[in-house]
């Protein structure tokens, strides 16, 4: 039951809508051949459509989700939607600037065509007479919903898990449709430990007698028990191990003093008693053949299917992605969406990625929105309703429509942009048009200066979920990851340049670091601190105490200079690895610095410096 205050921050009070989809007069044709005569699809929506309906997004829910999203139902008790904390006014899918369309899926129970349906031809549910249904089914059905309500083109597409499967196929099979694209916590395909799952769950629904070969309907027997089961197999793998633990650990019930061991060989565990409810619960509201064919669809998807592989079938995708991987994630592993992000690379599309901190397993983007719900924010385009800016959007400078000017926001990076001098030398090393990778782009100032002084698109990289934010907001792209852990998801060659903009004195590892930047561009651009000029040394000569200065401004118990290195140092380093240096650009920061620069003494003049370099066969 949801208090005052909940509601108060919902969209308020709605309800599902059974849309009468108009068919051919051969009906739906379905990718495995047959046809439906008839189609009816629930669905929800959320926030006004604007006049020109370029503020639509749509939400592909997951397995056993269906079209209540948000909101609230008028009946008494009714739980929100499923992703209320999401959606709503000033929310991450903002419904004072979007409008959000939720569908129930094909083969669904919550009033979409599915295997509990009434056939037309013969008057009685479907069955196990429903026709096979593939993802790529349940993507045509989203498309004449929308068809249905006159939009033809989505401003975000949205999924986790299955409606994230959705999400990648509906991008690939109508790559003109869609603007942005985020997928959560999802695959191309299912790993063979998520099939043996989903094969099990479906063992223990055709197994209970109750089934009867899925013709249950009316005979006041259902196979309660082993959907069930199945749903109590499903929860085991939505939850991370240490949530489990934390939850539950091996915390027993009470037993009545006394009392023998039950003879079904249940436990008295926390954990099955969790388990218990949760298969109890699901009876209520969901139906055992819909389960059969839903998982049955996921299970089959495989996006290089008739494509060649991934990375060719991704060729073809004209929309923004946002990729985002749950770290304790076990039935969707992180290592899937880092994979699918990286094939979106190799395949030239324009593509973020983040790993959110997520101990609650693979429920965690229903349950674990703060940072999922800024991500998501951050990502969306601006959209104006109703030809005048949302509230929100005030100060963007957009025309009506669509824009990606950044939002106005708190600033979390702390790297330090250029100074006008080393910014215009830096400028001047790139080539327009080029592509360029911005490591440890901290809130991507630099991305931006790129942009609007070279028209060039670049991609960041940072380890931060807040330099994710503020650089998606700004509208540039990013990977999140750690460059000291390499740039294995980039593959070799895909960049012009990479620059290291103040970052190469606080990684770990700057030896590595450097043969990376120039395995994934041609070109590297570095700047550092001297730790060499001339102020320096004599602050430490002098006072015998590490020393401070512009450029290295950090007490030294309080710095995040791990590496403090000199221009003489660096090009050690680069002769040691084969690197040429091409270009050397030395910033003093004083006077007798500029003096000392001029008369060639640079390691002793240059506060800063900055440096193109390449592999010596380039």
């Amino acid at each position: 039951m949801a208090n005052e205050r909940d509601k108060a921050a919902s969209v308020g009070v709605g309800e599902t809508r059974i849309a009468r989809i108009e068919l051919p007069p051969e009906g739906l044709r379905l990718d495995g051949g047959a046809a439906l005569p008839e189609l009816n699809v629930a669905y929800e929506t959320y926030g006004v459509l604007s006049p020109r309906r370029d503020n639509v997004v749509y939400l592909c829910h997951a397995l056993t989700g269906d079209a209540h999203a948000a909101g609230w139902h008028e009946c008494e008790g009714n739980a929100p939607g499923w992703w209320d904390d999401m959606i709503g006014p000033g929310k991450g899918i903002d419904t004072n600037i979007y409008f959000v369309v939720c569908g129930n899926i094909l083969g669904g129970c919550k009033g979409t065509t599915g295997p509990s349906s009434l056939d037309p031809a013969t008057g009685k549910p479907y069955g196990t007479d429903f026709p096979a249904i593939t993802v790529g089914d349940l993507v045509t059905v989203h498309r004449l919903l929308l068809r249905h309500l006159g939009v033809e083109r989505v401003a975000g597409l949205i999924g986790g898990s299955l409606g994230g499967m959705q999400v990648i196929e509906w991008m690939v099979r109508h790559p003109e449709s869609v603007d942005r694209a985020v997928c959560i916590a999802s695959a191309t395909s299912l790993s063979a430990q998520a099939l043996a799952f989903d094969i099990v769950a479906r063992r223990a629904i055709t197994s209970d007698p109750d089934w009867q070969g899925g013709r249950y309907y009316g005979t006041g027997r259902r196979p309660d028990r082993g959907l069930a089961l199945a749903r109590r197999i499903g929860h085991i793998t939505y939850l991370s191990p240490a949530m489990m633990t934390s939850k539950f650990g091996r915390e027993r019930r009470e037993r009545p003093a006394g009392s023998a061991a039950a003879p079904d060989f249940s436990s008295d565990f926390q954990v099955e008693s969790y388990l218990d409810y949760q298969g109890e619960k699901f009876l209520k509201r969901f139906d055992a053949n819909s389960y059969l064919y839903i998982t049955q669809a996921m299970d089959e998807y495989d996006l290089a299917t008739g494509r060649g592989t991934v990375e060719e079938a991704l060729r073809v995708v004209k929309a923004k992605v946002l990729v985002i991987a749950l770290s304790d994630d076990w039935l969707f592993p992180p290592e899937q969406s880092v994979a699918l992000a990286g094939d979106l690379l190799r395949s030239g599309r324009q593509v973020s990625f983040c790993r959110l901190h997520a101990p609650h397993g693979h429920d965690a983007f229903l349950v674990d929105i703060e940072h999922l719900s800024e991500v998501v924010r951050a990502f969306m385009p601006w959209v104006r309703r109703n030809g005048e800016e949302s509230a929100a959007a005030v100060g963007s400078g957009a025309e009506d429509g669509v824009s990606d000017e950044p939002r106005p926001r708190p600033r979390h990076g702390v790297r330090q942009p250029p100074d006008v001098e080393e910014c215009d030398r830096l400028l001047s090393m790139i080539e327009p048009g080029s592509r360029v990778l911005d490591l440890g782009c901290g809130d991507g100032r630099l991305l931006s200066l790129l942009k609007a002084r070279r028209g060039i698109r670049g991609v960041g990289v940072d380890i931060s979920i807040e330099s994710v934010i503020d650089v998606l907001d700004a509208g540039h792209d990013i990977l999140q990851g750690d460059i000291d852990a390499g740039l294995a998801t980039i593959p070799a060659g895909s960049y012009d340049y990479a620059i290291l903009s103040e970052t190469l004195q606080v990684v770990r590892k700057p030896r590595f670091v450097l043969g990376e930047m120039l395995r994934v561009a041609r070109y590297g651009i570095v700047s550092f601190p001297n730790f060499a000029k001339w102020s320096l040394r004599l602050q430490l000569g002098l006072r015998g105490r590490m020393p401070k200065g512009k450029s290295l401004p950090f007490e030294w118990y309080d710095t995040p200079n791990i590496h403090l290195f000199t221009l003489k140092d660096f090009g050690a380093l680069c002769r040691e690895d084969g690197i040429r240096i091409l270009q050397v650009h030395c910033v003093p920061d004083s006077p007798i610095g500029a003096l000392l620069v001029r008369m060639q003494c640079c390691n002793l003049g240059a506060d800063r410096v900055l440096v193109k370099i390449a592999r010596e066969e380039t």
